[in-house]
């Protein structure tokens, strides 16, 4: 049984951050500009805010699950603003010469701001109650253990994703010069700003 919620909790962390969303976006432009490290640690900031959210899920925490729904305009606001903000930041950003001469800079930066990202946005919460219940997880009979371990698949489960995503990308960084490096920063601003207004009209 332990093994089989486990399991589970791979797979749950795994569908929850393979979408192509704001952060993904984040992932993919950081890897090429800095490098896979820098990339994954704005994954592992993801992954750790959906942790966090399966860990309210899981354990049944119906207090802070709530709070954070009912400060939904509030949290999205500010996500919104700071999705704004990021976009407009990485649009006008300049390339190094070479794609490799700022490797690995601003890691806490990336946690920090992924895990940030991904926390303002509330109704995530509502994705892993409804994929619980699609999986078959919806709970876990009051057993911390099982709880604790399903956390832990979704933990590695999305952490396995990102390290997927920041690795492939990195493959690929050779083939970036400046120019084109500059067109991957205005295309992920102007996505990434994207996500901020449909954010902010949906307050």
């Amino acid at each position: 049984m332990e093994l089989v919620m486990f399991a589970k909790g791979i797979l749950l962390g795994l569908s929850i951050a393979a979408p192509v969303g704001p952060i993904g976006l984040l992932c993919i432009r950081r890897t090429l500009a800095n490098g896979m490290l820098n990339g994954f640690m704005s994954g592992l900031g993801a992954a750790t805010a959906d942790a966090v959210y399966g860990c309210i899920a899981a354990f049944g925490v119906t207090v802070i699950s709530g709070f954070l729904l009912e400060q939904q305009f509030y949290l999205r606001l500010f996500g919104g603003a700071f999705l704004l903000y990021l976009g407009f930041t990485t649009y006008q950003a300049i390339p190094s010469v070479t794609v490799g001469t700022a490797e690995n800079k601003g890691l806490i930066g990336a946690y920090g701001s992924a895990f940030v990202l991904t926390m303002t946005n509330p109704m995530t919460i509502l994705s892993f109650a409804a994929i619980f219940a699609g999986l078959g997880v919806g709970t876990t009979g009051g057993d911390h253990m099982l709880a604790a371990l399903l956390v832990l698949g979704i933990f590695i489960g999305s952490l396995l994703w990102w390290l997927f995503l920041s690795g492939a990308v990195s493959l690929l960084r050779s083939a970036f010069d400046q120019s084109r490096m500059i067109w991957i920063n205005r295309l992920s601003g102007a996505c990434i700003a994207g996500f901020g207004i449909w954010s902010l009209l949906n307050c």
